[in-house]
């Protein structure tokens, strides 16, 4: 665990060590929610834009919600 600051614009610095054990590089996104008093921050660990829509398939409301399940799974965070 580090402690960090936080800048009069809100900002703060993922520390070296955590940047480097996660494989964050300049540019990439990480998540961040609330969980009761916590600040999460999680690096998502796959990559949404290579989620597919089929264009032969009948475009309904079922088939998109089983697409956004399966890009909620593709990140890691379909249990929030």
């Amino acid at each position: 665990m580090e402690e960090v600051k936080i800048t009069r614009n809100y900002q703060t610095t993922i520390p070296a060590d955590i940047r480097d054990k996660l494989g964050i590089k300049i540019g990439d996104r990480i998540l961040v929610y609330i969980d009761k008093d916590r600040i999460i921050m999680e690096k998502p660990k796959g990559d949404i834009t290579k989620i597919s829509i089929k264009l032969d398939k009948n475009i309904d409301a079922e088939y998109v919600e089983k697409v956004i399940r399966e890009a909620g799974d593709e990140i890691g965070r379909s249990s929030l």
